[in-house]
């Protein structure tokens, strides 16, 4: 995996992780960082891990690792640490002190490339509401500690010029942004109740990050957004309509990729975006299934889902990648979904299959009509087979007669 395009040298890190029980998965989580780190342009030369009852307090590591660390710092020529955790202002401002170099942590890595990655207006205005939040807490301690390297990680965005703004300022742009992003809210929430009103059905995609979420987006539908086989290649959520067999429609809108320890800033500014699963008829969970973590991502996925209140949907989960996945693998289950397939986004294997699963689910919801419509009124007839299925369709000389499944949401204005 290649990082950003950057003038600077690549970055030399050390990922630093605690253990704080047993049968922790810190080494993943690890090298789940170091595949931030290469997104964000930085090259891991070594990590540590230290076992504790819980974090330092002041340090996250304590004293003998503190030591650990520096030692391997002078033999690798690292240019900055990253921890794995989001430290506090007083750890951050400590441990720079101690080991005299850039000090990051994992939520700075997944602010900067979210900043990276922003392509849309209220992208950009999210991302950095998210990182002046982030940085307002830790002024003192991250100008201390990017300030010893200038550029590099951690300044993408609004930019270390912002970090110099007095707490004032900060809190001024914050609150003009927090007013942006409710005109975008308020926005959002015409174009879902717009939507309610059509009767059209969504089906939202989630997904932990690089489960290729956009590839099935694109290949279903013939959207035209970013795929690339790296963390958060796509951030801005996209929505586009999907034709079934029938000639029913529905939108599919993908949402921003899960992981863990998702920073609980991006969740605050990104969740009208990620509150799109919320108000979304049907979740297509798509899940990377060659990754040996699939599992463990599909609980992240879940939890998240449950901390945005996202309860008693219809679960569809999509076991994609199986073009990558060997053939002596144990199948995946998810007993949390309603059904599973087994997919490959990139080669369309099982594609028509969750068309026809989407179309059975529509079906499921629909309630049945038998009538005959007067001639005047064909453009009902337009409305059932948009957004409902037509069955039996008979021209007759007192009006046309109609047999066909609609949703509830148009059953009102399709019988007056």
């Amino acid at each position: 995996m290649t990082g950003f395009e950057m003038d600077t040298p690549q970055e030399r890190v050390i990922l630093i992780g605690v253990s704080v029980q047993d049968g922790d998965d810190i080494n993943e989580s690890l090298d789940e960082l170091e595949e931030l780190a290469q997104t964000a342009g930085a090259a891991e030369v070594g990590r540590i891990i230290q076992n504790r009852e819980q974090v330092h307090p002041g340090t996250y590591i304590g004293k003998g690792k503190i030591e650990e660390v520096r030692q391997m710092i002078y033999e690798t020529q690292a240019d900055a640490v990253i921890c794995d955790d989001e430290l506090t202002p007083a750890q951050l401002r400590n441990l720079s002190q101690e080991l005299d170099i850039k000090v990051m942590d994992r939520t700075l890595i997944i602010l900067d490339i979210f900043a990276a990655r922003a392509s849309t207006s209220e992208g950009k205005i999210q991302v950095e509401l998210a990182q002046l939040k982030y940085r307002l807490a830790r002024l003192v301690g991250l100008r201390d500690s990017l300030s010893r390297l200038g550029g590099g990680i951690g300044t993408r965005g609004p930019g270390e010029k912002k970090l110099e703004m007095d707490r004032r300022l900060i809190k001024n742009r914050i609150a003009q942004l927090g007013r942006e992003l409710e005109e975008v809210k308020r926005h959002r929430e015409v174009t879902r109740s717009k939507r309610s009103r059509q009767g059209m059905t969504v089906a939202a995609i989630v997904g932990y990050t690089n489960a290729g979420k956009s590839t099935l987006l694109n290949t279903m539908t013939g959207a035209d957004v970013l795929e690339e086989d790296k963390l958060f290649a796509t951030l801005d959520p996209t929505t586009r309509v999907l034709e079934l067999p029938s000639g029913q429609e529905i939108l599919m809108t993908d949402t921003v990729g899960f992981i863990r320890k998702l920073p609980h800033h991006l969740i605050d500014a990104f969740r009208s975006t990620l509150e799109e699963a919320k108000y979304a008829d049907i979740i297509l969970h798509v899940v990377d299934a060659s990754n040996p973590q699939a599992e463990k991502q599909m609980l992240v996925v879940y939890e998240t889902l449950r901390n945005l209140g996202v309860t008693d949907k219809t679960i569809v989960t999509l076991f994609n990648k199986q073009d990558k996945v060997p053939a002596d693998s144990e199948p995946l289950r998810d007993r949390k979904a309603d059904r599973t397939l087994a997919v490959s986004a990139r080669t369309k294997h099982g594609l028509d299959e969750v068309k026809t699963v989407l179309e059975e689910i529509l079906n499921e919801r629909n309630v049945l009509i038998e009538r005959v419509y007067d001639y005047k009124d064909a453009g009902l007839i337009s409305l059932i087979r948009r957004h409902g299925q037509l069955l039996e369709e008979e021209y007759r000389g007192e009006g046309i007669y109609v047999k066909a499944y609609v949703p509830m949401e148009i059953y009102g204005a399709v019988t007056l």
